[in-house]
């Protein structure tokens, strides 16, 4: 080869050489460019998700927290409503254990009643058989009136209701008059037209302060010794019981009728109260 042919080749080789080491060296001028571009976003995205994340779990802690405050209210009020519930249930079988007794009670003296009423039969149809005479009839239907009178005015109490101190309550006039043939309390009847107006009744004062009629009830004042009380949304026929200083046994108002500003009652006191010496009060009922 001629020393013109080597200078040729050696030209040509330098003229691809240059431009080829200048595509690659863009070429990684480019692979750096975009090497560096995806790290950042790579790290901006990694950012991003690490505070969503955090923010994420800020709230699902404020939710665990709100979530567990009312787990807590409702444990709390499950736990008040199961107390309330007990107490409800235990004055329920209270009550109906009274009630049970109050029948046991009526059913007895109902059964001895009947049982006097039966031995007093056969002995009256006994005497009649051995007795002929006109005035033995005579004594013996006496005895059987008498028994007759005795057996209605016991079924008479018997229709009365009584109250949780175990006093007959009187419904009106004629059972009140009853109430007084048997000699146990004295009975003192009265009526109170208008409001606010106190009025003496027995040893205390009672005085109406209000009427609901369409209920059926009333609210009155009543002043025993010197203290006053008052009572309110109290029922016909239900019993307002009070006791004097040095008796055991209480004393009682009973409402029989209400109507519009007045209302029509009875006080009831014990005789054995009358005989005591009176004093200081304490409210019942």
């Amino acid at each position: 080869m001629s020393e013109d042919q080597m200078i040729l080749d050696e030209k040509s080789g330098s003229s691809w050489q240059l431009p080829a080491m200048v595509v690659l060296g863009l070429i990684a001028l480019g692979g750096l460019a975009f090497g560096w571009s995806a790290s950042s976003k790579l790290d901006s995205t990694q950012q991003a998700v690490a505070a969503q994340l955090k923010t994420t779990q800020q709230q699902v802690q404020q939710d665990m927290s709100s979530l567990k405050d009312r787990l807590a209210q409702d444990e709390k009020a499950n736990t008040d409503f199961q107390g309330d519930l007990k107490v409800v249930t235990d004055k329920l079988k209270i009550t109906q254990g009274q009630l049970k007794k109050a029948r046991a009670e009526a059913e007895k003296l109902a059964d001895e009643t009947n049982q006097k009423v039966t031995a007093l039969d056969t002995s009256v149809h006994s005497e009649l058989a051995t007795k002929a005479s006109t005035d033995d009839v005579k004594t013996v239907d006496t005895k059987v009136v008498g028994v007759r009178t005795d057996l209605d005015t016991t079924r008479e109490d018997l229709k009365m209701a009584k109250s949780e101190m175990g006093t007959l309550i009187a419904r009106n006039h004629d059972e009140i008059d009853q109430l007084r043939r048997m000699g146990e309390r004295d009975y003192t009847e009265f009526t109170i037209t208008g409001k606010n107006r106190p009025q003496k009744v027995a040893n205390v004062t009672v005085e109406l302060k209000g009427v609901n009629e369409k209920r059926n009830q009333f609210n009155l004042a009543m002043v025993v010794e010197d203290k006053r009380f008052e009572k309110k949304n109290r029922a016909a026929n239900e019993p307002i019981f009070f006791y004097t200083t040095g008796t055991h046994i209480p004393e009682e108002i009973v409402i029989n009728k209400i109507g519009k500003d007045t209302i029509s009652g009875y006080v009831s006191v014990p005789k054995v109260n009358s005989q005591g010496a009176p004093a200081a009060t304490k409210s019942g009922n």
